[in-house]
């Protein structure tokens, strides 16, 4: 849990850098994160010398050679501020032509997955006294563990405020944990975001997994699965990719599988067949050419719309018996284009959809007013929607998700969300409960004929039934008379206010 002093701390530093003349959020983030990767990869190598000189051995592989000391955060933090303004900005003769950040952008795969995605970093801090006053309070920032690093980064990029281009906003972290508490990533799981911006997806099941089994980490094979195997995330903008990145590093995920291409394009054609488990929010909008996507998920579905072409990407990356969870907007549930009927039909026929949960429009705002739902399924390439002991298809109409449904989204009481994941994890164990429910109740289960006999049709709406209450109103002539009456006695009090007035 992010505190009140640490809050503080990142709200200061958030305003020198608009003060300072940076105020594109993203902008702010990406240089906040640069000087937090100083920091990180110096104190990793104090203590690895810490350790060396404890056992007298020399170091493996140091980041920092002898050559190089001057760049380290602690030696030039406490340096003048032309002094460190000019280790960032003119390279230093002393130090192989280099300046800090360039370095910084040498030191690859040793430095871990942030380091690798610095091709094209740009240092952005125009004035010595700003970067002297950021490099000062980021340093006084307490990062002991792996909560308290993981809680700044993410109350850091909670301060990003608008939308971005093609329909990419940041997806509110209680419907992430929502949908990865509902999934319930296993020990072996390999998980991925096909379109993973800053990594929120993947961060959730990392937390998820520590919350719940923190004694898998007790042996190495897991440890070693959960470093470098169990995280995949693709992602095209290179500084959502740097951003996402440190977010995982910060929250304990050394060496995560990053991808820098375009999930939807040739180069990325290869991959299929590869994950357990996906975990999305990609693009709503967005149209490509044909010519700019990879033919396989064209025999799919032939579409240009990306948020269609992305299923079909995770029907073709996921592996038999995959699970996927993802947010799409409400069009796709009933779309009447040749496209979402095939691709829905697709999902339901010849895959199992678990479930579909409809949310209100607010749940994106500030960002878009978009509704949206979320689509559960498994891969199985040969149906089981329509299997025998299957008892169809649960649909769930969130009303609330614990936030207010205009632009402040401010806390209230109203909360749909732990009924979902009750009830959404006990259809695996207790069907029954559900089958119960009638089609006035929030949640209930559609069978597969129901679902094929309209078309396909996922939304909610085509199967939830609405009880309308009778209201009985008086009689016209009793509504006459009462307003008569209230006229008489508005007549009245004018009378009398109007003798007051002439006294």
């Amino acid at each position: 849990m992010i505190t009140g002093e640490l809050k503080s701390q990142v709200d200061k530093i958030w305003e020198s850098f608009w003060t300072g003349g940076i105020s594109n959020p993203l902008t702010v983030i990406e240089q906040f994160t640069f000087l937090l990767f100083l920091r990180r990869i110096d104190e990793n190598q104090l203590l690895a010398e810490k350790k060396a000189n404890m056992i007298g051995v020399p170091m493996a592989s140091p980041l920092y050679q002898e050559a190089h000391k001057k760049f380290r955060w602690h030696n030039f933090k406490d340096k003048d501020p032309e002094v460190i303004y000019n280790l960032f900005t003119m390279p230093q003769v002393d130090s192989d032509n280099l300046t800090v950040f360039e370095h910084m952008k040498q030191l690859g795969d040793a430095a871990g997955v942030f380091a690798q995605y610095m091709k094209g970093a740009t240092f952005m801090i125009q004035t010595p006294k700003l970067l002297d006053q950021v490099i000062q309070m980021i340093d006084k920032i307490k990062m002991d563990d792996r909560d308290t690093k993981g809680d700044l980064y993410e109350y850091l990029l909670s301060k990003i405020a608008t939308a971005g281009t093609n329909g990419q906003f940041r997806t509110p972290r209680h419907i992430i944990k929502m949908m990865v508490e509902m999934m319930q990533p296993k020990k072996v799981d390999t998980i991925c975001d096909p379109s993973c911006g800053s990594a929120g997806f993947l961060v959730a099941a990392g937390e998820y997994v520590h919350e719940n089994h923190e004694d898998w980490f007790h042996e190495s094979a897991f440890r070693d699965h959960y470093n470098s195997a169990m995280f995949t995330g693709i992602e095209f903008d290179s500084t959502m990719l740097r951003i996402g990145a440190m977010n995982l590093q910060l929250h304990g995920i050394e060496s995560p599988q990053l991808i820098g291409r375009d999930a939807l394009s040739e180069e990325n054609k290869e991959m299929r067949d590869q994950f357990d488990l996906i975990l999305a929010n990609p693009p709503f909008k967005g149209s490509l050419d044909y010519d700019g996507v990879e033919s396989s998920l064209l025999k799919t579905v032939k579409t240009k719309k990306t948020e269609l072409l992305f299923l079909s990407l995770m029907l073709r990356i996921m592996k038999i018996g995959g699970r996927c969870a993802v947010i799409i907007p409400d069009g796709v549930l009933f779309g009447s284009s040749k496209a979402h009927k095939q691709l829905r039909e697709t999902i339901v026929e010849c895959h199992k959809l678990d479930a579909v949960i409809s949310m209100p429009s607010g749940v994106f705002k500030p960002y878009a007013g978009v509704s949206t739902a979320i689509l559960i399924f498994t891969k199985t390439n040969s149906g089981g929607t329509d299997a025998p002991n299957s008892k169809g298809v649960w649909f769930y109409d969130m009303q609330a998700d614990g936030y207010s449904l205009d632009d402040k989204r401010s806390e209230i009481k109203d909360n749909d969300i732990p009924d979902i994941i009750a009830r959404y994890n006990t259809l695996s164990t207790d069907a029954s409960i559900e089958t119960k429910r009638a089609r006035t109740d929030q949640s209930f289960l559609v069978p597969f004929d129901e679902i094929k006999n309209n078309d396909w049709d996922l939304s909610i709406n085509r199967y939830k039934e609405i009880v309308y209450e009778e209201v009985e109103y008086d009689a016209p002539s009793k509504i006459i008379a009462d307003i008569e009456l209230l006229d008489g006695e508005r007549k009245q009090a004018m009378l009398l206010l109007s003798e007051l007035l002439t006294k």
